[in-house]
């Protein structure tokens, strides 16, 4: 939660230059209170743990969130039962008159597609879209992040010899960015894609901030501030257990798959693994829900306006 200072008290300007949540006594006045609109577009297949994880870290704020479960309308899942996706989901279709202060949108199994052999790539491209009108601030995941940047600026992605499998140690580029407040100078991240975008084709876009990259699997966090979007192509979002299970389920199936980089103490998989990244996810979206908190419109009409 920000602190209230007045706008020439010296430390007001230290402190927001050190990205100290900062707010004007004239601003504090003018605020009111409701709860968050917050919608998880969830396009991943085990439906219940993606929803679980996200909502964990969102809902770990003071601050009220109306959580809502949207789907793409056409595309059927296989792997969550009808009755969930009934109970618990609405699709696009039936969201896309509302507006909403913050959006999520997943990553999906499909990086070996080109985004256009998506079959809910038409309909995605709609969403993006409407992002800009009905929705404050977006956050982008992984294939979700990579789509997102293709969609806006035309950023390809690229195919990995080997897959990008574990934690990797990441770099804090942007010590004074609001989504970073509490940030280590560096810190380890679950990775978990076949795919990459490559720094300098980021920096070739005006606009677009790198806040988080790592020298071994490249960009990790990036900011979009003219769409108002947040991209983060790894898996701060993960249970501990998450990439035991992506890599028991590979090692089963019979697929060459390399023991997940250090992750398992001393890279040993009879070991449980340990999470040290679960702070640092904290830290990140609760940032993200105090910058919604604090810049969102009080009317839910002057959303994306």
């Amino acid at each position: 939660m920000p602190i209230t200072l007045p706008e020439t008290l010296p430390a007001y300007d230290i402190l927001s230059r050190e990205g100290v949540m900062v707010m004007s006594e004239r601003r504090a006045a003018r605020q009111d209170i409701r709860p968050l609109r917050i919608g998880l577009l969830n396009l991943m297949p085990k439906k219940i743990q993606t929803e679980t994880q996200f909502a964990r870290l969102i809902g770990a704020t003071p601050l009220q969130i109306d959580f809502h479960l949207i789907r793409m309308t056409e595309h059927e899942t296989r792997n969550t039962t009808a009755e969930h996706m009934a109970a618990f989901y609405r699709p696009f279709a039936a969201v896309r008159n509302e507006r909403f202060d913050g959006l999520i949108i997943t990553g999906a199994p499909i990086e070996h597609l080109p985004y256009e052999e998506a079959s809910y790539w038409d309909e995605l491209q709609q969403v993006f879209a409407w992002t800009q009108t009905h929705v404050h601030s977006t956050f982008a995941v992984c294939w979700g992040g990579m789509a997102w940047l293709y969609h806006f600026h035309a950023i390809p992605k690229h195919m990995l010899a080997t897959k990008a499998f574990g934690c990797f140690r990441h770099s804090n580029l942007a010590p004074a960015s609001p989504y970073l407040r509490g940030f280590s100078d560096d810190l380890l991240i679950p990775v978990s894609r076949w795919t990459e975008l490559r720094q300098p084709e980021v920096e070739a876009v005006p606009g677009l901030a790198t806040l988080l990259a790592s020298p071994e699997v490249g960009p990790c966090l990036i900011e979009d501030a003219a769409h108002r979007g947040l991209v983060i192509l790894n898996h701060l979002e993960y249970d501990s257990g998450t990439i035991k299970e992506e890599y028991d389920r590979d090692i089963a199936a019979g697929r060459a798959i390399a023991v997940p980089v250090n992750y398992y103490p001393d890279d040993d998989p009879a070991r449980l693994p340990t999470n040290r990244w679960r702070s640092h996810a904290h830290l990140l979206y609760g940032n993200w829900i105090n910058e919604i908190y604090q810049s969102t419109p009080y009317d839910f009409t002057q959303i994306g306006r």
